[in-house]
């Protein structure tokens, strides 16, 4: 089977931290704005983020930002990073996603995870020790639902009696699957089910011990998409361009730190894991971006490369040019160097 191309994006989480000098309603207005001009320059990919009851405004629900993107772009593929399948039904889930589906000409994938921060896990009533069974369970009713057929399901926690899905997605057996890849329990997983993979944390223990089992399952691990999130801002004028942004980085981190505290997975160490992919941010000038956006791609073997194109604290409309570079000038010398 031919190694996938390589395809580029951006995500966006869709954030207002307290005290900013502009709306949600701009976040979300500049944010689809930019992502259709993205599309008519050439972007791939489009992934959106889930998280809930954040102060910010953290994007909740992916489906109708998904829409609202579809209305508008031709091209882009539109994904998530991750969507919290303990939080969905999969049966509407299913639904939403053959709609959107639909809606979009067959270019959805979904990007899925089993969640963390404790304290949605409480506001939902669900709990914690229950999101692997609640996130394998709803990944076998996708599958069952975009099958076409109708079907019956009996788990753990979902049973199902004579269910046919209805509108069939464009895409035969539904819209692609990626799995998040965390521990050797999430590798295991994504081998299991047979999805794309979305390594975040030390690269032996995420990614090199994904393709090991691949390959023992009877599988080519090259015939699968590796993707991962990596800023890239693309700036004539570090020193002037870098601070607010980096400000925005470190107000993502201290977030996501405090997620990781309370689920006592260690706080911002977390992100300091020997052998860890890295995701720090590259910021320079094109050419400084290709060599290292060129380098990283050929060190990991990856084939989906998506930055950030939003930070909280900075509307959208403020990284759109960064945005428009990357596409245009960083992108097409990257594929030259790395190949298609």
């Amino acid at each position: 089977m031919p190694r996938p191309p390589l395809r580029f994006g951006v995500a966006h989480d869709f954030r207002c931290p307290p005290g900013s000098p502009y709306s949600l309603q701009d976040v979300y207005a500049q944010t689809v704005e930019q992502v259709a001009t993205l599309d008519r320059l050439g972007l791939d990919l489009v992934w959106f983020s889930e998280h809930h009851f954040v102060e910010d405004g953290y994007l909740p629900s992916f489906v109708p930002v998904a829409a609202a993107v579809a209305a508008v772009t031709s091209r882009v593929r539109i994904s998530t990073d991750i969507a919290l399948l303990p939080f969905a039904h999969p049966i509407r889930l299913a639904e939403d996603l053959a709609v959107l589906d639909q809606l979009s000409g067959g270019r959805m994938e979904l990007g899925v995870g089993l969640g963390y921060a404790v304290h949605e896990f409480r506001a939902f009533g669900i709990p914690r020790s229950r999101r692997v069974s609640l996130t394998e369970e709803c990944v076998d009713i996708l599958r069952l639902a975009w099958s076409g057929e109708r079907f019956s399901y009996a788990g753990k926690r979902y049973q199902f009696d004579d269910v046919l899905v209805t509108p069939a997605p464009v895409q035969p057996g539904g819209p692609p699957l990626w799995m998040a890849s965390t521990s050797p329990a999430s590798v295991n997983r994504a081998v299991h089910y047979d999805t794309h993979l979305l390594p975040q944390g030390p690269r032996p223990v995420v990614l090199d011990a994904w393709r090991e089992a691949t390959r023992a399952a009877g599988r080519d691990p090259d015939a699968y998409r590796v993707g991962i999130i990596r800023n890239v801002f693309v700036t004539d004028d570090r020193d002037r361009d870098w601070p607010p942004l980096r400000d925005g980085e470190r107000y993502r981190m201290q977030v996501y730190g405090r997620f990781f505290r309370e689920a006592g997975m260690g706080g911002a160490a977390a992100f300091d894991e020997r052998d860890r992919i890295p995701q720090r941010a590259i910021v320079g000038d094109v050419g400084h971006c290709v060599a290292e956006l060129a380098s990283f791609i050929t060190e990991y073997d990856l084939t989906d490369v998506v930055t950030w194109g939003s930070v909280p604290g900075v509307p959208p409309a403020q990284l759109t040019p960064m945005m428009e570079r990357f596409v245009t000038e960083v992108v097409p010398q990257v594929r030259a160097a790395v190949g298609p």
